[in-house]
């Protein structure tokens, strides 16, 4: 980069109509806002126009003070405009994006970076290419557009690693695509893959000695351990991060460790820790000007008075905080909103409020972390990774064929060539066999497992003692009926467990049997009714087998046995949408909140598996469909706010 004597010594070398033009533009600059521009900053930006620098690093190093400053970067990229020198323009006009994205103002963020995307094209520059993609998936990450923001990174990390000889910011734009990257599997909570990714780029940036970006990844490594549970191990890379942050003064990135440390001592139930840390951020977040980091602020600061007892404080920061994320539209600080006012009002005893936030939570959950979300980003990683590989193989036979010809005449070479390569696949061919027998025997264990639950001691017990007070009784009639169900009902438990899948007919068939069987233990009371709608044919639904009679057990366990009145347990088969099945179960139990305290009160407690393998089971079959299953325990309550009952819903997949 020519120092400022060098580059005064070729203005005034450069042609006279060329100058002449820039003096004119700098005079009706002066008439429209020229009391704005420091003369000394229209020297600098006239320097460089005339000089145009093609690398980030050297214009960088010029413009570092003013990058923060909107009025001189717009300056400078309209003169820029208007001598068509591009790499000036898509540079201040990322930066511009960049302060726009950290006020929360991402409309205006989005469209700079799009125009700075346009003039690096125009420009021809990788590097500025690079930047303004990465710069675009930082804005919609923050706004949890998922698949488009992984779009953005994606495209930008492979036009970085195509370059053969990377600059530094070429390869600082590599560790900013990890991280991007990185974050979005953390938004869809794939914590691990998302900790791959920060510790490549965290490698990467200790080979820069880039303390910034050390100090990002440990704080995104903090994040992901966080919410695995792993507080301690969070702690620890929150602490290095702050160090870094605190090193090279940054105090935005200083907040955002703080923030996070707070958040750990609040899970740790020491609040009076966290205040400690989050009363001064109140102030001094809002003077940065970023709001996802100060609603995450207000709503951490009450919860901490949520802890505390202070519950009217509590409302009014977490109000605060969540009216700032729906003023900007910050979906995940909306969730997170929605979940702390949950908690406040049920510590609070106001249940009926603490459950209409619930709802309002979980509504937002649900959009934030769509199935669609998920598989396009799982497409889209995919795809890179295959043309990723594809390219790599590419090279790799280019590289043979220059070998084979080199060594055409060396037979033995070949042959170890040729033993090379089929011991790999050999290999390949091993371990491919050894993850689907894997496979199978998991899917294998779980059909065993549901068995195991469906023809438990237990039920086999209670039932044939049932049959036996008929017989005791001489009701000679009802103990030939019964076990005449009861037998049936075996004889099909053992041949639904031989298959994958069957009708849902012969499922809803099953658990009529089943219920008759529990019936008797209950005296008859149980009011049990199977309905479906005209619209379904229940002979071409498919569902995996035995996969209701964990929820009707758990109904009559926990939600029926422990009540006195009337009982009933009704199913509902409906059709959801073109690509589902809805099956609800309702009953009018005490309701989960009861059946665990007597849960807990039992002498004999009997741990219930079947749920848990029922839906492994039900992930497993959804493999084959275009859609995913669902499935959704609802308390119900009566007017009075009481427990009325449970309703259990399976959205099971038909393409």
């Amino acid at each position: 980069m020519p120092n400022t004597t060098t580059k005064q010594i070729e203005n005034l070398h450069r042609p006279l109509s060329s100058r002449l033009v820039l003096f004119c533009f700098f005079f009706l600059s002066i008439i429209g806002f020229g009391q704005h521009i420091p003369e000394e900053f229209k020297e600098k930006a006239e320097t460089l126009v005339q000089l145009q620098p093609k690398t980030y690093e050297a214009l960088d190093e010029e413009l570092s003070k003013e990058k923060r400053d909107t009025t001189l970067l717009r300056f400078f990229a309209d003169l820029a405009k208007e001598y068509d020198y591009w790499e000036g323009q898509a540079y201040a006009l990322n930066q511009l994006g960049t302060v726009y994205r950290n006020t929360s103002q991402y409309q205006k963020a989005v469209d700079l970076h799009q125009d700075a995307l346009a003039a690096a094209e125009k420009a021809n520059n990788t590097e500025l290419r690079v930047l303004s993609l990465n710069m675009l998936g930082v804005v919609y990450r923050r706004t949890d557009a998922i698949k488009t923001a992984l779009d953005y990174n994606q495209r930008a990390l492979e036009l970085a690693e195509s370059v053969d000889n990377p600059s530094v910011h070429i390869k600082r734009s590599i560790n900013v695509a990890l991280n991007g990257i990185g974050n979005l599997y953390q938004t869809l909570e794939q914590y691990d893959q998302a900790i791959v990714q920060f510790e490549r780029a965290l490698k990467l940036e200790e080979e820069l000695g880039n303390k910034l970006g050390l100090a990002i990844n440990h704080q995104n490594i903090g994040n992901c351990l966080e919410e695995k549970g792993d507080l301690e191990s969070a702690l620890e890379n929150y602490r290095k991060s702050l160090a870094y942050n605190e090193e090279i003064g940054s105090e935005y990135g200083t907040i955002i460790c703080k923030n996070s440390l707070a958040q750990i001592y609040l899970k740790q139930d020491m609040p009076y820790a966290a205040l400690v840390l989050l009363e001064p951020l109140l102030e001094a977040s809002q003077r940065i000007g970023d709001f996802f980091i100060t609603a995450s602020i207000f709503i951490n600061t009450g919860w901490a008075h949520t802890k505390l007892g202070n519950f009217d404080q509590a409302h009014d920061f977490i109000s605060k905080g969540l009216d700032m994320a729906i003023n900007r539209n910050m979906p995940s600080s909306i969730l997170y909103g929605y979940q702390k006012l949950s908690e406040l009002e049920y510590d609070r005893g106001d249940f009926k409020k603490a459950y209409e936030y619930y709802k309002k939570a979980d509504e937002h959950a649900a959009q934030i972390s769509s199935a669609t979300n998920l598989r396009y980003m799982n497409d889209i990683i995919e795809r890179y990774e295959t043309d990723k590989k594809n390219n790599q193989i590419a090279v790799l036979a280019k590289q043979n064929e220059i070998v084979r010809l080199r060594l055409k005449k060396n037979e033995t070479t070949l042959l170890v060539s040729a033993l090379i390569v089929g011991l790999i696949s050999s290999i390949l061919y091993i371990l491919y066999r050894q993850y689907q027998s894997k496979n199978e025997k998991r899917v294998l264990t779980l059909e065993q497992k549901m068995l195991r639950s469906q023809m438990n001691p237990h039920f086999l017990f209670n039932s044939l003692n049932s049959i036996k007070l008929y017989i005791i009784n001489n009701e000679q009639k009802n103990a030939v009926h019964y076990l005449n169900k009861f037998s049936k009902l075996v004889r099909k438990i053992l041949e639904a467990s031989s298959q994958r899948e069957i009708s849902l007919a012969e499922e809803l068939e099953t658990v009529e049997l089943y219920m008759n069987i529990e019936n008797i233990r209950f005296s008859n009371e149980i009011d049990f009714r199977v309905e479906v709608d005209e619209d379904i044919n229940v002979d071409n639904v498919k569902i995996p087998s035995l996969t209701l009679q964990p929820f009707l057990e758990n109904s009559l366990w926990h939600g029926l046995s422990p009540k006195e009145g009337e009982k009933k347990i009704h199913i509902h088969v409906k059709r959801k949408d073109k690509g589902h099945v809805s099956i609800e179960i309702l009953d009018n139990g005490v309701g989960r909140t009861m059946a665990e305290a007597n849960k807990e009160n039992r002498v004999l407690k009997r741990k219930s598996v079947g749920i848990h393998i029922t839906k492994e089971r039900l992930a497993n079959f959804a493999k084959d469909y275009q859609n995913n299953f669902d499935v959704d325990i609802v308390d119900l309550y009566d007017d009075d706010g009481k427990p009325n009952g449970t309703k259990v819903v399976l959205d099971i997949p038909t393409i």
